[in-house]
């Protein structure tokens, strides 16, 4: 069931400035009107609306246009694990592809737009189109790397070089975005934080403090700029180095 709140737009890739981050840059002008065709329009949710829900049948993937989104799983206790943060440019629903079904739930974490690819119809599409196909493999393959990646950072990684690798990650992101890479706007709280990283509110809380009182951040609410770079790299690439 679409969102009470939502509002369909018609989407337009050949003027969005997100094009290059979710289409392949050798589109032929044909080949991108029969993409404009496919998506239709663009849909607006509200914060703390849904984008689907955990066993909601696969329909389409969704690109987000602006704002952002958290997708998330519950626990039989009602506890919630987030899984991840998805930003402008980015794609969500590729966990469903090979059953079908939605895995986890998507909420928007603020206002926010995403434009629908009706997968079948997608699919198709790329099959005639390469490099669509090769650009829709790239974007898979980047979410594999990046749940390696969250293994790894959970598995073998302290508090604060969790932390750290967390806010480098969104420091990129913002630089893909062609925003300041050392400004960075949370929409996500401490206690969800805390939650991807396997960290409790406390322990989040204190790696801050410390991040702040040792000149690597400023922190004022959920904005926070890095003052240090290169030093909050060196901690998460090499955290004997940064003793």
């Amino acid at each position: 069931m679409p969102p009470l709140t939502s509002t369909p737009l018609k989407a337009s890739c050949s003027t969005c400035n997100l094009r290059e981050l979710c289409l392949p840059a050798d589109l032929s002008g044909s080949e991108l009107e029969r993409l404009e065709d496919l998506i239709g329009s663009k849909r607006s949710y509200a914060s703390g609306e849904y984008l689907f829900r955990t066993g909601d049948s696969f329909q389409s993937l969704h690109a987000v246009h602006s704002g952002s989104f958290k997708t998330r799983v519950l626990h039989e206790d009602g506890r919630e694990q987030l899984t991840s943060f998805l930003m402008a440019g980015e794609m969500i629903g590729l966990d469903a592809i090979s059953a079908d079904l939605h895995t986890c739930e998507a909420v928007a974490m603020e206002p926010s737009e995403v434009c629908e690819l009706p997968f079948g119809q997608f699919e198709q599409l790329s099959r005639e189109i390469p490099s669509l196909q090769r650009h829709l493999h790239k974007i898979m393959s980047r979410k594999i790397v990046r749940d390696q990646s969250i293994m790894l950072l959970l598995g073998s990684m302290r508090a604060e070089e969790r932390l750290a690798a967390f806010l480098l990650n969104l420091s990129q992101r913002n630089a893909a975005l062609g925003m300041i890479s050392t400004e960075l706007r949370l929409k996500m709280s401490r206690l969800e934080i805390g939650s991807y990283l396997g960290l409790k509110l406390e322990t989040i809380s204190r790696a801050f403090s410390r991040f702040q009182e040792e000149g690597l951040l400023q922190v004022k609410a959920r904005y926070i700029e890095i003052l240090d770079l290169p030093r909050l790299r060196i901690l998460v690439e090499n955290p004997k180095a940064s003793c």
